[in-house]
C-alpha cells in the first residue's frame, strides 16, 4: 500500500489544471533506530514539554508559537493565524518558468517527491503537462506548500508521473569562499594528470545503486546479533592513515591497483540483495529459535485470534 499523500492540490499549466497528489519518494525507516534507556532500570526516557520556569507539564492545546524578538520577550502565532497566510501556492502548485536541468545547482536540492493525479479525473490534463516537459527535455519550477513553509519545487517527468525535487532557497545556501579561499594553488603536471585520468578509466562505470551496501548499518546487525547471542564485544583495530611521500609513485601504484580491482569486478558474482527490502530482516535469531519469517508464518497472527474469537 502506498504511503499517505504529504500534501494534495492542483498542479497548474497556464490554464490546464488537474488534481495531484505529492508522496515522499524516498524512506528511512528501513534504517536500525534506537531509543533511549535508563542505564539503571532499562526502561525507556519519556520526554514531557515543561513550562521552562515553573517546571510544570504543560498540555498540547496550551502550547502556541512564538518568535523571540528581543531576549525573553516573544510574539505569540496561533495555528490559525499560520493558517490565514493566504499563499496560492498553498493548494496549487502554478508552473512558473522552465529551465535547463544543468542550470540546477546541486547544492539547492534538498529531497524528492513522487506526484500523480488525484482520483479519477484530470489524467488527461497531467498527460499534457508531463508530457510537455518531457519533450522539451527541462526542468519545470514552481511553488508548493508543506508543512507551513513555501518551497521552490523542480518537476520532471518519471515513467507515468512526475517527480518533484524541494529546492533550497539562496540564503539557506552558503558560499563556497568560506571553505575554500585558503586551499593553496597547486600546479599538476601532466605526468600526474595521465596517470589519474588512467585510474578514472579503469574504475569507469555507469551508477548502478543496487551495487552499493550500507556497511554502517550491516555492522549494526552484527553488533546487535553478537549482543543477542551473548557474545563478548571486543573493539576492532582501527585503520590507519599513511602519509604519502611521493605523488608519482603513490599513482603508479595506484593503476596497478585499480586495473586488479577492475578485472575482480568482471568475474561474475551472485547479485546483491537489495537493502530496502526488508534490512531489519537481517536480525538472525539467536541459536534455538525459529527465523521470524517462518515464525510468522505457521503462527496466527494476534489481531487473526481476537477477530475469531
Amino acid at each position: 500500500m502506498a504511503p499517505r499523500a504529504n500534501w494534495k492540490g492542483f498542479l497548474r499549466l497556464s490554464l490546464v489544471t488537474c488534481p495531484v497528489a505529492l508522496y515522499p519518494a524516498t524512506s528511512e525507516s528501513e534504517k536500525i533506530s534506537f531509543n533511549q534507556l535508563n542505564r539503571t532500570t532499562g526502561h525507556r526516557i519519556k520526554y514531557l514539554k515543561v513550562d521552562a520556569d515553573t517546571g510544570d507539564e504543560v498540555p498540547n492545546e496550551d502550547i502556541v508559537k512564538g518568535y523571540e524578538f528581543e531576549k525573553g520577550q516573544y510574539i505569540e502565532i496561533s495555528k490559525e493565524e499560520l493558517e490565514e497566510i493566504a499563499l496560492e501556492s498553498t493548494r496549487t502548485i502554478e508552473i512558473d518558468e522552465f529551465v535547463d536541468r544543468t542550470d540546477i545547482d546541486p547544492r539547492y536540492l534538498i529531497r524528492p517527491y513522487y506526484i500523480r493525479p488525484d482520483g479519477k479525473v484530470g489524467h488527461d490534463a497531467f498527460a499534457v503537462i508531463r508530457e510537455t516537459i518531457r519533450d522539451m527535455d527541462k526542468v519545470a519550477i514552481g511553488r508548493v506548500v508543506l508543512t507551513n513553509r513555501e518551497h521552490i519545487i523542480a518537476l520532471e517527468p518519471m515513467d507515468k508521473g512526475l517527480v518533484g525535487t524541494l529546492l533550497r532557497y539562496p540564503y539557506e545556501v552558503r558560499s563556497e569562499a568560506e571553505y575554500f579561499d585558503e586551499i593553496q594553488d597547486v600546479k599538476v603536471t601532466k605526468d600526474m594528470l595521465d596517470l589519474a585520468k588512467h585510474i578514472v578509466n579503469q574504475k569507469a562505470g555507469r551508477f548502478d545503486p543496487e551495487k552499493f551496501e550500507d556497511h554502517y548499518e550491516s555492522a549494526l546487525v552484527e553488533l546487535i546479533n553478537q549482543k543477542r547471542a551473548g557474545k563478548v564485544i571486543r573493539p576492532k583495530e582501527r585503520p590507519k592513515g599513511e602519509n604519502v611521500v611521493d605523488l608519482m609513485d603513490a599513482l603508479r601504484k595506484s593503476v596497478g591497483g585499480a586495473a586488479a580491482e577492475a578485472a575482480e569486478q568482471k568475474k561474475p558474482s551472485k547479485k546483491l540483495k537489495k537493502a530496502s527490502a526488508g534490512q531489519k530482516e537481517m536480525l538472525m535469531p539467536i541459536a534455538g529459535k525459529k527465523p521470524a519469517k517462518e515464525a510468522a508464518a505457521k503462527k496466527p497472527a494476534a489481531g487473526a485470534r481476537r477477530r475469531s474469537a
